[in-house]
Parts: structure tokens; C-alpha cells; sequence
């Protein structure tokens, strides 16, 4: 079997990504589809807010406190690590809408049920806990299958603009949710927040039921939950452009969580503030948050994606010394405004680039495992930023996150964000039908796909180039095995093997898992074959016993 270096080829320069032209930040909003799920999306995590802080108020008063108060953010968090990509899979496989609103009815009853008996008085901190963890797995649920959806809401040119209005809505959310939360608790108690949040999570249901403009994304076969799993993992695998995208999301990640994770003892040990200073500083990330996520269209035209994204590490790892070695709360909410803004234009750059290149029958798996790198490199490093904090101190802590944010820019040179401007994304089926002698169920495998290129010897070294390029077509998109093998009695033959653990798979592939890139790939690489490129199929027997 013949191995070459498919990385060489698939490298861009830092500097080489092109920038685009601007599209307003407000742009996706003209949808009215989009409006309105942006809208209901937006009321859906104020509500999130709302329920967390409701519920850390409803366990400030218990036996040890503190570590069931944390205990909610954990429970919160725990289903995005252990099901995020369960969500993916779920979102893929089944029609968008239709689980979007089977896990909001899910939501509202549980809510429903929590407000009751936090109103009756008989909600234990076992069983909020319990309920808490419920609303988690819903959330989870809920991310990939909206993310999912945007591409088929909004023209390919706003997917950048629509990235940014829904850090926006997060951002909102987070100013909003606690502050309604405590004017509701204040004059109505915990229970009132519960049954507003229900009231919200209904919202969201009605907006859903009243959508009927999208025709459904989802694939016309069905894949098995096992199999679509699968296949998850081995598109991430074997897609360079996704394995660098979650490559510099957790480079900025790690070192960013240090300021979120430590901010409080910023507020109260260094700068002497209560809790309403404390509000300023997330405020003013909050603002500055949305204020970058307004201006970044303009960013956008100007930089290229490495570029705009290195610029905004590097404002973050500024802030990230600035917040320790200075001590005016005048400055410091000056430079939280920045790295608000660094915050936001960083992870919606990130998002919509991995929109961008996810291909429809893959979308929402390859967002869960983006989730899941969102949430698990943010809490390694805020675990990881309080152990060091501990020993050594809150100022050579983070002027060690400052010095980890730059290292990971300066690796951008080396791993970039691959362009992926000229790549077709959309769906396509250029495989010709397979015409058997023999039928094949569906059941049967593994299915051995044979293809035989005829290729003189001066263009073997370009035909070698454009088949790593096949190799990841072909795994991406079902293969569990690859190889390409010369003929020991023919040497201008090479054979290309690939194995496919069913013939449903393979018929997988021919329907729903191939882009106009994969086309392109497979193109270059036959038109180096000087007689007619020939494909037969291998299905295994079973042998009696």
C-alpha cells in the first residue's frame, strides 16, 4: 500500500485566507423565519439564566451551601460532556423541526412540574438538582438541532452575521436573566422564576409549531444511531479544516476561561467590590460583547479569518495582564469592554467558519463535538487556572494564561484555519448506481469498493497528490479502511480499496455524504487515468459452518 502526506496539500498560509465583504450584523434578521427562532432562541436562554439562578438562590439557605450551589452548575454542564454528541447524532437523524419541538414540550413539562412543587414547598436540593440535570439534557438536545438549521435559514454570505446575533442573544441573556431573576424572586419567590421559565420554554414551542416554511434537512436514509455515531467520529477524524477549527477554539479557550473562572476574586481581592461590582465587570463584558459583535462585520472585510482571529487572542491575552497589574476599576472596565469584544468575535468567526464547511448530512453531529470542545476546554481550564491560582497567586496566574494565549497565536502559522473558500459544500450525487448481479441487502458487509486507475508514469507523482485528497473523501464519508495498491503485473494499474461496514452505508454514501469538493477530488485524481476508470464491488459471505 502506497502512504502519502495528505497535510502538505491541504495547508493555507497564515496570511492567504481572504477576507470577505462586509454583510451587516442585523442582515439575517430580514428572515422572518429567522427572526422569529432568533427571537424564541433569545427568550430560551433567558430563561436558562433565570433557572440557574433561581435555583443556586433556593440552595444559598441549605446545609452545606456551597458545594450544592455548585453542584448546579455541574448538573447543568454534565449533559453537554456526556451527551453532546447523542444530540448531534439525534439532530441528524430525525426531522429538525419536529425534535425541536418534541424536546421543548419535554422542556416545558419539566418545568412545569419544578415550579409546582417548588410552590408546594417539596423540592429537596436531591430532586432540584435532579431537575436541573433534566433541563441540562434538553439544552443539549436543543444546540445542534437550531445550529444545525441556520445554513437552510439564511443565505450562505450571513452565516457570519447570523454566528454573531447569536452571541448576541447569549450575551443578552446573560445580562438580563439573573437581573429579572432577582427582581422576581425578590417580590414573588423561586417559584415565580420556574413558572416564568415555563412560560418562556412554551414560547418557544409555539414559535416552532407556527413554522412551516424550510422543507426538512434530513437525510433521505435514515443512518442507525450506532452507525450515525460513528460516522460522527470518523468525519471530525479525517476533516482537516474541523480538526483545526476545534484545534484554535481550545488554544483560546483554555487560556481565556482564567478571567470568566477568576474574575470574582479580581472584583473582591484586588479591587475591594461588592457583588453589584462585580455585575459591572460581567457587564461590561456583556457590552462589549455585543458592541463586537456589531463592528465585526467590518473586522471581517479588512482582516483575513487567521488574522481577525489572532487579533482577537491577542486583545484577550492583553486584558488578561492588564486586569491584574493595574488596579483603576475605570481601567479595567475599559479593557473588559475589548476583551468582551476579542470574546465575541473569536467564537462566531469560529462557529460560522465550521457552519460554513459542515456539509448537511453531518451538521449538527460536527456542532455537538464543537459543543463539546466549547464547554469541556472551558472547564479543564477553569480547574486547571484555580489549582495554579491557589499556590501561586492570582497575578502570576494569569500572566501565565496571558503567555499560553500568545503561544497558541503563534501557532496559528503553523496550524492555520484551512481556507475553504473555493470548496463546494453542497450536497450532490454523482455516483452512478450500482448495477449487481447478485442482490445486496442492506445488512450485508463489509462491502469492499474496488477501483482501478490506469496512470502512465510520468503523471504517477500528481496522481499520488490527488488521491490523499480521495483518502479523506472516502473516510470522511463512510470508509473504515483505505488503501491503493499497485499491480504487481500491470505497473501503470493502481488499485484503490476501500472498506464500508454495510451495503446500507455505502448506499449511505451515494445519497446523502458526498459534497461538490469530494466531486472535485475524485475528478482530478480519475483524470490522470488513461483508460476508463472502472469500479466493481466486494461483499463479503459468510462461510457455513
Amino acid at each position: 500500500m502506497l502512504n502519502v502526506d495528505c497535510r502538505a496539500s491541504l495547508r493555507v498560509p497564515f496570511s492567504e485566507v481572504p477576507a470577505v465583504e462586509a454583510v451587516s450584523t442585523w442582515a439575517p434578521l430580514r428572515s422572518g423565519v429567522f427572526r422569529a427562532l432568533w427571537l424564541a432562541v433569545l427568550v430560551g436562554n433567558v430563561a436558562t439564566w433565570m433557572q440557574t439562578v433561581g435555583a443556586q438562590w433556593l440552595l444559598v439557605s441549605q446545609p452545606h451551601a456551597p458545594i450544592l450551589v455548585a453542584l448546579v452548575q455541574t448538573a447543568d454542564y454534565l449533559p453537554d460532556f456526556a451527551f453532546g454528541l447523542v444530540g448531534g447524532v439525534l439532530a441528524d437523524t430525525f426531522d429538525r423541526r419536529r425534535l425541536l419541538m418534541a424536546v421543548q414540550a419535554f422542556l416545558v413539562i419539566v418545568c412545569a412540574a419544578l415550579a409546582a412543587l417548588t410552590i408546594a414547598g417539596l423540592m429537596p436540593p436531591a430532586l432540584l438538582l435532579t431537575f436541573t440535570f433534566l433541563i441540562g439534557c434538553g439544552s443539549v438536545l436543543v444546540l445542534p438541532a437550531y445550529q444545525s438549521l441556520v445554513p437552510d435559514l439564511v443565505p450562505r454570505a450571513q452565516l457570519h452575521p447570523a454566528s454573531a446575533l447569536a452571541s448576541i442573544s447569549i450575551n443578552l441573556a446573560r445580562a438580563a436573566g439573573p437581573a429579572i431573576a432577582g427582581v422576581v424572586i425578590a417580590r414573588a419567590g423561586v417559584g415565580a422564576v420556574f413558572a416564568l421559565n415555563t412560560a418562556m420554554y412554551l414560547l418557544f414551542l409555539v414559535v416552532l409549531l407556527a413554522w412551516r416554511q424550510p422543507m426538512s434537512t434530513t437525510p433521505k436514509r435514515r443512518e442507525r444511531f450506532i452507525s450515525a455515531l460513528r460516522a460522527g467520529g470518523r468525519y471530525v477524524r479525517y476533516a482537516p479544516v474541523v480538526r483545526s477549527i476545534l484545534l484554535r477554539t481550545a488554544l483560546f479557550l483554555v487560556p481565556a476561561s482564567a478571567l470568566w473562572s477568576l474574575l470574582p476574586i479580581i472584583a473582591s481581592r484586588r479591587l475591594g467590590l461588592g457583588a453589584d461590582g462585580y455585575g459591572l465587570l460581567l457587564g461590561a463584558l456583556g457590552v462589549g460583547a455585543i458592541a463586537g459583535a456589531i463592528v465585526l462585520p467590518r473586522a471581517r472585510a479588512r482582516l483575513s479569518i487567521n488574522r481577525l482571529l489572532a487579533a482577537g487572542a491577542i486583545v484577550y491575552a492583553v486584558t488578561l495582564g492588564v486586569v491584574v497589574l493595574i488596579s483603576n476599576e475605570i481601567v479595567i472596565l475599559v479593557v473588559l469592554l475589548s476583551a468582551g469584544a476579542a470574546w465575541v468575535a473569536f467564537l462566531s468567526t469560529i462557529n460560522a467558519e465550521l457552519q460554513l464547511f459542515l456539509p448537511a448530512w453531518v451538521r449538527a453531529r460536527g456542532l455537538s463535538i464543537y459543543q463539546m470542545v466549547l464547554f469541556g476546554a472551558q472547564g479543564f481550564g477553569a480547574l486547571a487556572w484555580g489549582a495554579i491560582a491557589e499556590p501561586v497567586g492570582i497575578v502570576p496566574t494569569f500572566l501565565i494564561a496571558a503567555g499560553v494565549m500568545v503561544a497558541g497565536v503563534a501557532t496559528t502559522r503553523v496550524w492555520p484555519i484551512i481556507d475553504t473558500s473555493g470548496m463546494d459544500r453542497r450536497t450532490v450525487q454523482y455516483w452512478a448506481d450500482p448495477r449487481l448481479a447478485v442482490e445486496a441487502d442492506p445488512e450485508d458487509g463489509p462491502v469492499v469498493v474496488r477501483t482501478v486507475y490506469t496512470v502512465p508514469a510520468d503523471k504517477e507523482k500528481e496522481f499520488l497528490r490527488a488521491m490523499t485528497r480521495v483518502r479523506l473523501s472516502r473516510l470522511r464519508t463512510g470508509a473504515t479502511r483505505w488503501g491503493l495498491f499497485r499491480d504487481g503485473e500491470a505497473p501503470d494499474q493502481f488499485v484503490e480499496l476501500f472498506t464500508v461496514p454495510s451495503w446500507d452505508e455505502h448506499m449511505n454514501q451515494h445519497l446523502d455524504r458526498l459534497t461538490g469538493t469530494d466531486q472535485q477530488y475524485e475528478e482530478v485524481a480519475e483524470a490522470f487515468s488513461i483508460a476508463p476508470v472502472e469500479t466493481s464491488h466486494l461483499i463479503a459471505v459468510d462461510l457455513p459452518d
